[in-house]
């Protein structure tokens, strides 16, 4: 099974040796690199998030598998709809799901589906992986696209699998949030809003996001795939988040009256 390329020449180069270049640049070099349960990712083209994306990514020491959770911008049919075999095309090439931890992560909750059609045309997992493909030469993952209506419960029941499944793999596997912050208000009410749940994600407290990102009408599109990050590697063993990076679209565009912010986060 073969899932292509759907924003490959819209929210990042179609050319290789074009991306590459441009990639290249997004990913500071020098960086000293810590091991970490897992990052928090923006989504939205390059030019305006890829320098956060690219400072988060190069933060890190990158290992082979990973469980990317994503939030569908469109209805799914399935809460949590992962992909358990195939591959996902890119410019770069061929970034193979991993049978074996997608598997073990099915058998973890009877809300996680084999669903391929949820990832068909959604950019928020894709445009995650050719940051990884630079570091890595054969990475494999598992896709999470997960469904708006997920519950608070529901969220902590898959953070419980996923990290069920890291443990019983028994090999270093990168849970990776994507997610975007406010959309389309000003850049200082999108920094306000955007450091209430921040300070959840520093905090480690998934429950406290979830309330925050309601109580204060936080536009963050992928909060939940966040919370279940946050449950999971909480559940490993992490303590904290770190802020790598925070920017908003003003800071590309001019534009500070109606930004989109992004954020950009490890936990260890």
């Amino acid at each position: 099974m073969i899932r292509k390329a759907a924003v490959a020449g819209s929210f990042y180069p179609r050319d290789p040796r074009e991306l590459k270049e441009l990639l290249d640049r997004l990913l500071p070099t020098g960086r000293r690199k810590t091991r970490a349960f897992g990052v928090v990712s923006p989504h939205a083209g390059y030019q305006y998030s890829g320098a956060v994306a690219g400072a988060v990514f190069s933060s890190v020491e990158l290992p082979d598998a990973y469980i990317i959770m994503a939030p569908s911008h469109r209805p799914i049919q399935s809460l949590f709809a992962i992909m358990t075999e195939g591959r996902w095309e890119t410019p770069l090439g061929d970034f193979a799901v991993d049978a074996e931890l997608a598997q073990l992560l099915a058998a973890g909750s009877d809300l996680v589906r084999d669903d391929p059609s949820a990832h068909e045309a959604e950019h928020s997992l894709e445009v995650q992986l050719p940051f990884i493909q630079t570091a890595r030469p054969a990475p494999t993952m598992v896709p999470v696209a997960i469904s708006h209506i997920a519950s608070y419960e529901q969220i902590v029941e898959l953070g419980h699998a996923v990290a069920a499944a890291v443990r019983r793999a028994g090999r270093e596997v990168l849970l990776i949030a994507s997610t975007d912050m406010s959309h389309y208000i000003s850049a200082e009410e999108a920094r306000l809003k955007d450091f209430l749940a921040i300070q959840k994600i520093l905090d480690l407290d998934a429950r406290g996001l979830f309330e925050t990102v309601r109580a204060e009408d936080i536009t963050m599109c992928g909060f939940q795939p966040t919370a279940a990050v946050m449950a999971a590697a909480k559940e490993l063993g992490a303590t904290r988040g770190e802020l790598v990076m925070y920017a908003t679209s003003g800071d590309r565009t001019g534009d500070h009256d109606a930004v989109v912010g992004y954020a950009g986060l490890k936990i260890v």
